[in-house]
């Protein structure tokens, strides 16, 4: 790796926004991973891992690795269910929010321009 990186300003606007938001999501995930994971009936240590795996696929994201973009987008898919299931049991505001952060998440990482840049730059 030439250098490390937290955010890439090189990057186009969708994932410089998913960077971020990958960061913020996987800190309020982290933080909520025993109510979402025994509500959810997920487990806590697979919320606690999808959070982790997304934190991580941020920085891999940030540094235009590969195996950073396909584990954001895995750990943010885990989370979104884990939320869509908490917000359907029992219609929490607060997963409601996660909800719609998750989904935010995942539709910049599967934006058009997000998919041709990492396809084109990330190794």
């Amino acid at each position: 790796m030439d250098h490390f990186r937290w955010l890439n300003p090189s990057h186009p606007q969708t994932l410089q926004s998913a960077v971020m938001l990958a960061y913020f999501n996987s800190l309020f995930a982290l933080l909520s991973a025993g109510f979402l994971g025994v509500v959810s009936g997920l487990g806590s240590p697979i919320i606690f891992l999808a959070a982790l795996g997304q934190a991580a696929g941020g920085v891999g994201v940030a540094n235009e690795k590969k195996w950073g973009y396909l584990l954001s987008v895995g750990a943010c898919g885990v989370l979104c269910l884990a939320r869509l299931i908490v917000v359907m049991r029992s219609g929490i505001d607060l997963s409601l929010i996660g909800l719609m952060f998750s989904g935010a998440l995942l539709a910049l990482l599967l934006h058009e321009q997000s998919r041709a840049y990492q396809k084109i730059w990330f190794r």
